[in-house]
């Protein structure tokens, strides 16, 4: 267009019978011409640009948006002013799970998980304790007693929406260090917010995990009390020792807003506090922490608010309880989902309540008295208040209201705690 516009009429001569004066009258007049033509034509092409612009813009603003690239689901509105978390218990890769997930050599545990999808992809945090080992096959998959699971394990947890995941427990040093390193690497692909219990060398066990939300900025550290095999080296687990816990508690109340410790701890199958868990309660709280969250008895336990020694408040779950699992007895399979809301303009903890969830299997009544594990089927996770008719297809001899009550009373043993009976979405 513009080539166009400069092109110039060939030069008059003389011998065409104007004069000079005539003649500089004639090219004026057609300079005149040309330049109306080139305004004209200007014009009306920043009309049709403009035009054009405006049905694009219109177009893409009235069409909806189908890249949604956050965790919060379409139908759970984003809020601003708080940030929302769920901590699960224990995540347990016993052989029965790993059987009905495995298909031609492919595990796929999403259909275990998929009634829990909802409520932990509308939250900002989920802690999930991956309980049990999951180096993948090269290691040899097994289950109790001496735990490894295949890599899709930590797929599958990922799927779900886990991003903070302690993977320091009794089981992490089933197998040894080359299991350990494994495990965490698979983790590293997953674009998580933290991972933290176990490690590949010494350097990465002394590093406290930082991660921030909605300009929050938290710390995550993981601590157990016991292991089921020796530690293969000083690295492998974090044990809940002094030297460790001390300098990093201590650099992370003064680098985060908010503080979560990790605990494996306590009796297994007891739902009471033991005074070792009491003692180590009291010596995070005085360090600072705001939030512990406890694993290792497979059942609920206590919920209780204790005071550090600077005036400090933390929040104690002495056990969630367990996750996806495959254990037999009711309190093994019914437990709370921890849920936790924080205020982004104070970066303080407001409340904390029990979600109860049920762990569900069937099989056939013949089956559970010749104790035929692998007989069991249809592994799903669900919210308990939804539970009846599941319960009802189960050898569980409970009903929905039962556990409803049993979780009350346990997790109100000093400290009120809600207990949701709803979606809360």
């Amino acid at each position: 267009m513009e080539q166009e516009q400069k092109t110039i009429s060939p030069k008059l001569e003389p011998e065409t019978g104007f004069s000079l004066h005539e003649h500089d009258q004639n090219t004026m007049k057609k300079k005149s011409r040309k330049k109306l033509i080139i305004i004209a034509s200007v014009l009306i092409l920043l009309v049709i640009t403009g035009l054009f612009i405006f049905f694009i813009t219109h177009e893409k603003a009235s069409a909806p948006d189908v890249n949604i690239t956050n965790s919060i689901t379409s139908d759970s509105p984003i809020d601003s002013t708080t940030i929302e978390m769920f901590a699960t218990g224990d995540w347990i890769a016993h052989d029965a799970i790993n059987a009905e997930a495995e298909t031609n050599g492919v595990y796929d545990y999403s259909a275990m998980v998929q009634d829990m999808l909802p409520y932990l992809k509308a939250n900002d945090i989920n802690f999930c304790n991956q309980a049990t080992l999951a180096g993948g096959e090269e290691f040899g998959i097994t289950g109790y007693p001496i735990f490894n699971a295949p890599l899709e394990w930590i797929g599958g947890m990922k799927g779900l929406g886990c991003n903070v995941i302690n993977t320091g427990t009794n089981h992490t040093n089933d197998k040894g260090q080359a299991p350990i390193t494994a495990q965490l690497d698979e983790w590293d692909k997953q674009n998580v917010l933290a991972v933290a219990g176990s490690n590949r060398n010494s350097e990465e066990q002394n590093k406290v995990r930082y991660f921030e939300v909605k300009g929050v900025k938290f710390a995550f550290v993981s601590y157990s009390t016991y292991s089921n095999a020796p530690n293969p080296n000083p690295y492998s687990l974090n044990r809940f020792a002094p030297e460790l816990y001390e300098p990093q508690i201590k650099e992370a109340t003064e680098q985060a807003d908010i503080v979560i410790a990790s605990m494996r701890w306590g009796t297994e199958y007891s739902s009471g506090i033991n005074a070792a868990q009491e003692s180590a309660a009291q010596t995070l709280a005085n360090l600072g922490v705001d939030i512990v969250l406890g694993h290792g008895p497979h059942v609920l336990e206590p919920v209780k608010r204790l005071t550090g020694q600077s005036g400090n408040e933390t929040i104690v779950w002495y056990s969630l309880g367990n996750f996806l699992n495959a254990q037999l007895e009711t309190e093994t399979l019914t437990g709370c989902v921890a849920t936790f809301s924080f205020d982004i303009a104070s970066k303080k903890l407001t409340d904390s309540t029990c979600f109860p969830v049920y762990q569900h299997y069937e099989w056939s009544a013949e089956d559970k008295a010749a104790e035929r594990l692998l007989s069991r089927s249809n592994f799903r996770i669900m919210p308990l208040y939804k539970a009846d008719e599941w319960l009802a297809k189960s050898q569980l001899t409970t009903t929905v209201q039962e556990q409803m009550d049993r979780i009350q009373n346990i997790v109100n043993t000093y400290t009120k705690v809600s207990v949701q009976d709803s979606d809360g979405l």
